[in-house]
């Protein structure tokens, strides 16, 4: 019998919803919330009001897209941690309910793993194990992947993120939020060696962003009025180019201490364009096999609970009602 499962995520300002039959998806539907613009980044209290708002239309749309009802469903999963409280407290109730009402067993996912196990949902799918670069904007991670479930964190940052480097240098460029595919975009047209900004060096596989960002600040307090306009690509991509050079040079280390030489990138600054490429180049010159997720598996998706539920569902892995969300949590 195939196995049918109705995933939900909230963590921080998308409400998603995907159904995932015997590991292959079926429907994966994004209701955005663009409140948050004008705050200059997500509120929280706004993020779970909209939440409550859409999760219903969104998991109605996803059904009725795979043509499934909730009597065929076998399990619920949902987004259980890290990310805004009061948004995970939405898709977990909501997900607790319809589990209870159904009595359907209940699945609690991990977000940063999902991001990790995206990878798995394309038809070609990295071989085991594999090292996976997870950047987002609240975290940068590699991971270690020797199967879906046997995870280990073998690198993070020891201050910000990836992501938000992007976002807060943006910022300070007067770019508005979400400003990181904004530096992407003009990027494109910039000379990534025009400006030269601090690179942290930080022990083992570990990373830093907040000398970077430190940096991009004292640079720019020195500038006359009218700088930033006129050299706007050329910043965009000289900070883009110091971030991916990060990245890949910390990868790069990863990969020639553990031998794996099958490399992923997932989150949603796997988006970056100037990271996709960078990591396809790499990949072609090192003689790594490297696998990018769609855009749309990127950012914050409910198909990467779903898969990574999928996976929970054949070990047995399955929680209690009682199980709720948490803010923060280890892997």
């Amino acid at each position: 019998m195939p196995v049918t499962i109705l995933a939900i995520e909230s963590s921080c300002d998308e409400t998603s919803a995907s159904i995932c039959v015997d590991g292959k998806i079926l429907s994966n539907f994004i209701a955005n919330q663009t409140v948050h613009e004008q705050y200059g980044g997500v509120v929280p209290e706004l993020a779970s009001r909209a939440h409550m708002q859409n999760i219903v239309p969104v998991v109605d749309r996803a059904l009725a897209s795979a043509g499934c009802t909730l009597s065929s469903l076998d399990a619920i999963a949902f987004t259980q941690a890290p990310g805004l409280i009061g948004s995970l407290l939405v898709g977990a109730q909501f997900a607790k309910s319809l589990a209870l009402s159904l009595d359907k067993p209940l699945i609690t996912v991990h977000h940063m793993q999902a991001h990790v196990l995206a990878n798995l949902i394309a038809e070609e799918k990295p071989d085991f194990p594999f090292i996976c670069l997870t950047v987002s904007g609240g975290h940068t991670q590699i991971v270690l992947a020797n199967s879906p479930l046997d995870l280990k964190v073998i690198g993070e940052t020891i201050d910000d993120a990836a992501g938000e480097a992007f976002d807060k240098s943006a910022k300070l460029l007067g770019l508005p939020y979400p400003g990181g595919p904004l530096i992407d975009k003009y990027a494109a047209s910039g000379n990534p060696l025009k400006f030269k900004f601090a690179e942290p060096q930080i022990p083992e596989l570990n990373f830093s962003f907040s000398g970077l960002k430190t940096s991009v600040l004292y640079f720019l307090q020195k500038q006359e009025p009218g700088f930033i306009q006129q050299n706007l690509a050329d910043l965009c991509a000289s900070i883009q180019y110091t971030i991916i050079r990060i990245l890949l040079k910390k990868l790069q280390k990863a990969i020639t201490q553990t031998g794996v030489k099958n490399v992923c990138i997932a989150g949603g600054v796997s988006a970056n364009s100037g990271l996709r490429k960078g990591l396809t180049e790499m990949g072609e010159k090192e003689g790594w096999k490297t696998y990018i997720p769609k855009f749309e598996y990127c950012t914050d998706n409910a198909a990467m609970i779903a898969i990574t539920a999928y996976y929970k569902y054949l070990e047995g892995q399955f929680s209690s009602l009682e199980a709720g969300p948490t803010a923060r949590a280890e892997w």
